[in-house]
């Protein structure tokens, strides 16, 4: 299996990580990988992150643009508390083909690393608490563990509470 641009954005910085592989068979992705990684390897449900792409200061008739919110999978994303932490008026959950388009992955394999455009990105803090977090690898079904630290660097990401 080719490596995705996000697997390429590790292996360039130098950064250490594991691959988790899964054969993906729902629509509720998130919750699929939650599901196998516990049964797996016994983790804490929220150290399984979800990439969403959302909207900042949409207005009609104006491109929008566009941040990353990495969130745990368990947890609702806050779009009033992301707005706040990108010093925005407003934000809303993106289109998702433009989430498609802008990102370079499909919904459901998003990863916050190697994206085609590259967005402001917030982390929420409570990924801190872990030595290593999981997050997609770029494709459906296949998870990478890194420590956040790494991710947040490589993201130049802010950390900050999210959740609602």
């Amino acid at each position: 299996m080719a490596a995705t641009a996000a697997i390429r954005a590790l292996q360039k910085a130098g950064v250490e990580f594991t691959e988790h592989r899964y054969r993906s068979t729902g629509s509720d992705f998130g919750d699929e990988a939650v599901e196998v990684l516990v049964e797996r390897l016994s983790i804490a449900p929220t150290r399984v992150l979800k990439t969403l792409v959302i909207a900042v200061d949409p207005r009609p008739g104006v491109r929008a643009e566009f941040a990353v919110a990495v969130l745990p999978v368990d947890q609702r994303l806050s779009v009033k508390a992301a707005a706040a932490a990108l010093h925005a008026s407003r934000a809303q959950m993106a289109d998702p083909a433009a989430v498609t388009r802008s990102t370079g992955y499909v919904l459901g394999g998003v990863s916050p690393l190697g994206q085609k455009t590259t967005w402001p990105t917030l982390i929420d803090s409570s990924a801190l608490d872990w030595p290593t977090v999981f997050c997609s690898g770029g494709r459906r079904g296949l998870e990478i563990e890194l420590a956040p630290g790494d991710l947040i660097r490589l993201t130049a990401a802010v950390a900050a509470s999210i959740t609602a």
